[in-house]
């Protein structure tokens, strides 16, 4: 996937400030955080700093020279937060995890790729789960520690899997 997909997009909902009209605004926000998780899959980013993203193509436009303030981002990402995309490291809003995928969701890819490879009632390290051999290729290989375990716990609560801690840190079963 290229970057031209979001110069276009840019384009689209690229201003410099905020639209006044809610109905004009809710739908600048929308593309806007359509626009954020897109370029964070891409990147596969899952930390993000707000002073950071000012700068990134996402929010700075060089050909038109137009760059949205932080106080606008921090307004996108506030609505990334409420629909459970985003979580804010500190209270000065100044760093964020982004989750582009929920971690339902990894935990539905990785119980399906456990069931499709017959690996039900197998125990994983969470290190072999995210970055061994065996899930190269998989969307969730190189899955960040704490994503990872969000999506365990998800696995867990619906009775899929349990996380046990091993001689060399955590592991998980899988049912």
């Amino acid at each position: 996937m290229s970057m031209p997909y979001i110069s276009r997009f840019v384009c689209f909902v690229f201003s410099d400030r905020l639209q006044p009209n809610v109905d004009t605004r809710q739908k600048q926000l929308a593309a806007w955080c359509s626009l954020v998780l897109s370029y964070c899959r891409h990147h596969k980013l899952y930390t993000v700093d707000v002073m950071e993203a000012q700068e990134s193509p996402v929010f700075n436009n060089k050909k038109i020279e137009r760059k949205l303030p932080v106080e606008a981002i921090q307004v996108v990402f506030e609505e990334l937060r409420k629909k459970g995309n985003l979580e804010w490291l500190d209270k000065n809003k100044s760093r964020c995890l982004v989750m582009w995928r929920r971690p339902e969701e990894w935990g539905k890819l990785i119980y399906q790729w456990v069931s499709k490879n017959g690996m039900n009632n197998s125990v994983f390290t969470l290190y072999e789960l995210s970055n061994g051999d065996d899930t190269d290729g998989e969307e969730f290989h190189g899955l960040e520690d704490w994503m990872l375990q969000r999506s365990l716990q998800a696995l867990q609560t619906e009775g899929k899997a349990e996380i046990i801690s091993m001689d060399d840190g955590k592991g998980v079963k899988f049912f």
